[in-house]
């Protein structure tokens, strides 16, 4: 069907399930036997996503140290080693999700540079339902800053299309009011419901992100300094822990604890959890549990049957709070879910710290 490769982005802030979107468009080109191929993203490495879709039996890159803005060639670095590897008809990118100005500095520097060898479809942003009304209500601004609201609604602006994904957690009446508020603050950009995790009304954004194309004619302007300062206030922590037990364990309630209690940490300094994710792996056996808001539940979207003696577990926590502060909260919140259980733990690696300023390599215009 391609005669060229298919790059497909799909962005979204934090939290709105772009890996668990990105898993769904996966399979499906692969049913459909096609090779596909993905490329993770973020700020530093050690990425649960990538460790899930992996889990799933995809080829995976991961590009650690800045956003796709900012890190360009690596993304073209990526992209030629799956080709090399795997030889993909399609690619599959999920950006960081404090990313924006992915038209700018990805999409018309690839089309430009590349375009004999990629076919760009359009960019697909997915909200997170109860999140997006919040914003676009202005509740308080979904419990960020006016400098991150302006992030997250730079993402709408620049978008194709607004998928707005975990349908299924709001009613009709809510659903609908959510659609108007698309329609109203960002009119003629075409609207996807569906809810990836369940896999509900996913094959008409599967046909719209295979067979459209971007619409190159939009512009957007953008204020690098709103945007530095934004991503400035959102704290950032990739940690690695080993447990070990002299007992067999409960992996599923580990991971619950350990969310709950950072949950509770959270909503006491009234700070609020932009994502929380973790994967534990044992052998064979792989859990994950995700958290996307303060006033949402811990989700374990993949539990382990049976108990442990020991596991690793990797941990990616996105907060408006200073990076410290989150370290603080999770190591307090590990120690207590392991003394609860009477588990040894010893931190592997962790990495705090504020996003850089994004300095994009390649920013061009029509």
């Amino acid at each position: 069907m391609y005669s060229r490769a298919r790059f497909i982005m799909v962005g979204g802030f934090l939290g709105a399930g772009k890996t668990t979107a990105l898993g769904a468009l996966a399979r499906h080109y692969s049913y459909q036997g096609k090779r596909v191929g993905l490329i993770t993203n973020d700020q530093a490495e050690n990425l649960v996503d990538t460790l899930n879709l992996r889990s799933q039996g995809f080829s995976v890159e991961e590009i650690a140290g800045g956003c796709f803005c900012c890190r360009f060639n690596s993304l073209t670095e990526a992209a030629d080693k799956l080709s090399q590897e795997h030889r993909p008809d399609i690619f599959l990118g999920e950006p960081v999700g404090s990313c924006t100005d992915l038209l700018a500095t990805v999409a018309i520097p690839m089309k430009r540079l590349y375009g004999e060898q990629f076919d760009v479809a359009p960019l697909t942003v997915l909200v997170d339902p109860m999140r997006a009304r919040k914003i676009l209500t202005n509740q308080q601004r979904g419990g960020f800053s006016p400098k991150v609201a302006y992030i997250y609604k730079k993402q709408l602006e620049e978008a194709d299309a607004i998928a707005i994904n975990k349908s299924d957690i709001l009613n009709d009446a809510a659903l609908s009011e959510l659609k108007l508020l698309l329609d109203d603050q960002y009119p003629e950009k075409r609207v996807f419901t569906f809810s990836a995790r369940d896999g509900q009304n996913l094959e008409s954004w599967f046909d719209y992100a295979a067979t459209e194309m971007m619409d190159w004619q939009k512009t957007m302007d953008m204020d690098y300094d709103i945007y530095a300062d934004g991503e400035a206030e959102l704290g950032w922590l990739n940690s690695a822990f080993k447990v070990v037990a002299d007992s067999e364990f409960d992996p599923n309630r580990l991971l619950s604890e350990i969310a709950g209690d950072m949950q509770e940490r959270m909503i006491k300094s009234e700070q609020e959890i932009a994502h929380l994710k973790m994967t534990l792996m044992s052998g064979m056996d792989i859990g994950f549990i995700s958290l996307v808001r303060n006033d949402a539940v811990p989700e374990l979207s993949q539990e382990i049957q049976g108990r442990l003696q020991e596991a690793e577990v990797t941990l990616n926590a996105r907060a408006h709070i200073a990076p410290e502060d989150l370290q603080a909260i999770a190591e307090r919140a590990i120690a207590n879910a392991c003394h609860s259980q009477q588990l040894k733990f010893e931190i592997l690696s962790t990495q705090a710290f504020k996003p850089a300023r994004p300095v994009p390599i390649h920013r061009m215009s029509h």
